[in-house]
């Protein structure tokens, strides 16, 4: 048994290496007419095989690009549509850029530390208060999802003041709020006839 990775590498995958086989038979037949019509049944199979190239406004000059590149440019046929080499049409992606900020603790992310700084900056007291309540209890869902034996009310208040360079302290009270420990249940379907008894 040979096996894919035995053989030789498929210079487009998509289409299989039974369309491929049919590109290599194309480029060894002798007579060009007969080439050319063996050229173009191929080409209606690509075709076939991806109806949504219909779609596109230059789908033909595609699929001939495609038989031009899978010949390995041997196929040599007069083209109905000029050829575009590979070198021209496919080109590596220049790099993204990518984000590499310091996380200074892991289980919050970088959202509470920002958000934390906003905080310090609100000259509100009823706001910045309210802010601060609802991003340290946040913070304590973010523990008890990270490790529930160190989601302490005491790890979040320490947590607080070294994200904030010791500008907010905050009081344990507001941290004394029961999370939901088990997931809602599922709601019950009921069957046609329960639902007319009612």
């Amino acid at each position: 048994m040979i096996y894919n990775t035995q053989q030789n590498e498929l210079p487009m995958p998509e289409y299989g290496r039974s369309v491929q086989e049919m590109v290599d038979y194309a480029v060894s037949i002798q007579d060009r007419e007969e080439r050319t019509r063996c050229a173009y049944t191929i080409i209606s199979i690509m075709g076939g095989m991806f109806p949504n190239l219909r779609d596109i406004a230059d789908n033909r000059k595609t699929l001939w690009d495609h038989l031009a590149l899978m010949s390995g440019y041997k196929l040599d046929i007069d083209y109905p549509v000029e050829i575009t080499h590979i070198d021209s049409k496919v080109q590596k992606p220049e790099l993204l850029p990518y984000s590499y900020s310091e996380v200074s603790i892991r289980h919050y992310g970088r959202i509470i530390p920002v958000l934390l700084k906003k905080v310090t900056e609100i000259s509100d007291p009823e706001q910045q208060a309210e802010l601060v309540r609802l991003t340290a209890l946040q913070m304590k869902k973010d523990l008890l999802v990270w490790n529930k034996e160190l989601a302490t009310n005491q790890r979040v208040i320490d947590d607080v003041k070294i994200l904030t360079d010791g500008k907010i302290n905050i009081d344990e009270s507001i941290l004394n709020v029961e999370f939901a420990k088990q997931p809602m249940q599922p709601k019950q379907h009921q069957s046609r006839k329960e639902q007319k008894k009612r």
